[in-house]
């Protein structure tokens, strides 16, 4: 009898260490990442000849909530970075550091819009992870 205790005690421990354990309070949440997809599209600049811009935007997150909520809000997004990229030229676009200066503002603008929806910004960061001009 203490033989089939034994064995049955072997059998449940290892399945035991499998389950999944509820998220303690206090604990780190991970960093997620949310692409825009498709890519923002669309022509910017003034003059007789239309430029265009294809970008590949990712906005960082902390948490699942805030991935929620910012997907909930992507059309906001989405529209806020279009009229901002309209509104560009050759020289805010055409080199590194004003891409990057042009990464700060759409972020920037990203909170903003962010901020009277849900209190607070939720987007961390917001990367280029391809921007193309021609």
């Amino acid at each position: 009898m203490k033989i089939w205790i034994v064995l049955l005690l072997a059998l449940l421990l290892p399945a035991s260490a499998f389950a999944k354990t509820p998220p303690q309070e206090g604990a780190a949440l991970k960093a997620v990442y949310v692409s825009l997809v498709p890519a923002l599209v669309g022509n910017f600049g003034v003059g007789p000849k239309l430029k265009f811009y294809k970008a590949d935007i990712a906005l960082r997150v902390t948490g699942s909530e805030a991935e929620e909520k910012v997907k909930y809000h992507e059309p906001l997004i989405r529209n806020q970075l279009v009229l901002l990229f309209s509104q560009q030229t050759d020289a805010t676009m055409g080199t590194v550091g004003a891409k990057e200066t042009l990464r700060q503002e759409a972020l920037k603008q990203v909170q903003a819009v962010l901020t009277p929806e849900e209190g607070q910004p939720l987007v961390e960061d917001l990367l280029f992870n391809n921007l193309i001009i021609q």
